[in-house]
């Protein structure tokens, strides 16, 4: 079974909604779930935002945020997935930013990729983040990045449910 037919499986088992905020994975993961069928029950909508001004007017990010801390940045991701829920009916968001590669960018390695997972539940919001490195060219640290992001959303979900936060 692919990681999107068992993301699919666990979003229907625990009646969960996803929307995307994506940069890097530039709409891959949605995509991906959308090609398991069924899936359109459980998917909201994506949104793909390259430019810092895109994260600013679509999802609302913080310019003080990405002046403090970059756009490859867990704070950013982090502000990307609230932003997603805010104007949403999805009770999960998953956000990515980084750099695919294959040159450094602002002394950040090529390969580094920023995630978020947010889930609006009864007790309130509980958002997780992590930063991951990738190796190999754009594709493949696209796709790593794409399916790493659906690994770790069944995880943070059950830390959401203990009410853990990062």
């Amino acid at each position: 079974m692919s990681i999107a037919d068992e993301t699919v499986v666990y979003l229907r088992e625990h009646s969960l909604v996803v929307t995307t905020a994506e940069s890097c994975t530039a709409g891959k993961i949605v995509t991906l779930l959308s090609e398991v069928e069924g899936s359109g029950e459980f998917i909201e909508c994506g949104y793909v935002v390259y430019s810092p001004q895109a994260k600013q007017r679509v999802l609302h990010v913080s310019p003080h945020t990405i002046e403090t801390f970059n756009l490859t940045s867990v704070e950013v991701a982090t502000e990307m997935a609230m932003g997603a829920l805010r104007d949403s009916t999805a009770n999960v968001a998953v956000a990515t930013t980084g750099i695919l590669g294959p040159e450094d960018v602002d002394g950040i390695p090529a390969g580094t990729i920023c995630f978020a997972w947010a889930f609006q539940l009864a007790g309130g919001c509980h958002v997780f983040s992590d930063e991951q490195r990738f190796a190999g060219t754009r594709c493949q640290v696209q796709k790593e990045a794409t399916e790493y992001a659906l690994e770790r959303l069944p995880y943070f979900h059950r830390r959401a449910l203990l009410g853990e936060d990062e």
